[in-house]
């Protein structure tokens, strides 16, 4: 074989090869500094270099797909959910990963015919459980009832989720006395974890006011899931005050577990607040949680940098509509993946290190369905929920790692 043939199938033998799509852990060069967080390390973000007749280009050329080749956008999300399950029980077995939404990730769909299904087993084992907003009441009509079609809809995947193992847990949307009462009781006997927020999800800076003391209050220390009966949503703690009041107000609660936003203002939660908050009023220990969007990347985040703008790095995507400080993301790309579940300098990394138990990945069903559009945001309603077959897979936008 000629020289030049022979550097022209190498070259392609190093371009197809395929990427592992969850690097190796690196070990820390140094102790973590007490209420100090790993998140506040932004992560290298090396550019690509290949080397063409002579001259470096500054990104990887991507290879054209083969003729017919396609995309499952949904099969992606799941492994890189999967990923971030692996990352994380390397360094804390007991992590626990909750999806956020995204309920049709639980069921394949045949290619062929989009109404023959199947439980998505593999991606269900690397998860403990799933959460689901408005099952019973909704927030698009406050604390109205949802419509039967979309209810009935979730419910079969909500059920089949709880018949393999997964803990559910539900968030209604209700300030009427009578509601809350009705979601707490429709939710039990089936067997879910539910509570009654009272404001919208984005700014919920406060506890319900009602009841005053959450439905299935305990006193046992909560060491796993499974022993979950009660749990608090909060994902504005600064609007409950600084870190040190924020921590001290919740202690003074005896949820089984709580859920923050890892950020209290501008800053992260310390380690030492992380473990303050895993003691109930009665001095029992529980359970907390983080939250972690992995769909979209937001412009207050600490890996974000000054340059970045839609198109530049190419994997960020148009802002969100309604709120332009996110962005759509290639969710699939490296650069990306890199960034929540890379390293020692990733963001689950660091919520592992500060001390959490579990995180919650949200922001899944808003990236693959932006996707699925082709970019176009639609409200979900319940008719085209209901009755609509699965989107065909996507045409694949670059080669698929």
């Amino acid at each position: 074989m000629s020289r030049p043939l022979i550097l022209t199938a190498l070259f392609l033998a190093i371009a197809v090869a395929p990427t592992s799509p969850l690097a190796e852990p690196t070990p820390l060069a140094a102790p973590i500094d007490q209420g100090q967080m790993l998140l506040a390390q932004a992560p290298t973000q090396p550019r690509g270099r290949v080397r063409i007749q002579g001259r470096d280009r500054e990104e990887p050329v991507p290879l054209p797909a083969p003729v017919g080749l396609q995309v499952d956008i949904r099969q992606q999300m799941r492994t890189f959910i999967q990923s971030i399950s692996t990352f994380a029980r390397r360094y804390n077995r007991d992590f626990s990963i909750i999806t956020h939404g995204a309920l049709e990730l639980l069921i394949k769909r045949d290619v062929v015919d989009s109404t023959r299904i199947s439980p998505a087993r593999t991606y269900m084992r690397s998860i403990d459980g799933v959460m689901v907003d408005g099952l019973f009441f909704g927030d698009k009509i406050f604390g109205e009832p949802i419509a039967d079609e979309f209810r009935a809809r979730n419910l079969r995947l909500t059920d089949m989720a709880r018949d393999n193992g997964l803990s559910v847990f539900v968030m209604d949307f209700a300030t009427d006395r009578k509601t809350i009462d009705e979601s707490n009781r429709l939710n039990r006997d089936r067997g879910y974890i539910s509570t009654a927020v009272h404001a919208p999800l984005a700014e919920l800076g406060s506890l319900p006011p009602y009841p005053p003391r959450p439905f299935g209050e305990n006193s046992k220390s909560i060491l796993s899931m499974k022993d979950v009966s009660t749990f608090a949503y909060i994902t504005n703690s600064a609007a409950i005050g600084r870190e040190t009041e924020f921590v001290m107000k919740m202690h003074e609660t005896n949820h089984d577990l709580l859920i923050v936003d890892v950020l209290n203002g501008r800053k992260p939660l310390s380690k030492r607040a992380v473990e303050t908050l895993k003691y109930k009023k009665i001095g029992t220990k529980r359970l907390v949680y983080a939250i972690a969007n992995i769909g979209t990347a937001a412009s207050f985040q600490y890996y974000w940098k000054p340059t970045w703008r839609e198109g530049s790095p190419g994997w960020v995507n148009a802002p969100v509509r309604g709120d332009p400080d996110r962005y759509h993301v290639q969710f699939w790309r490296p650069e990306w993946q890199r960034i929540i579940t890379g390293d020692t300098k990733s963001y689950i990394y660091g919520l592992v290190a500060l001390g959490f138990d579990g995180v919650i990945l949200e922001g899944m069903e808003e990236a693959y369905r932006f996707l699925e559009t082709g970019g176009e945001e639609q409200e979900e309603t319940p008719a085209a929920t209901t009755t609509a077959p699965a989107p065909a897979p996507t045409p694949a936008p670059t080669a698929p790692r």
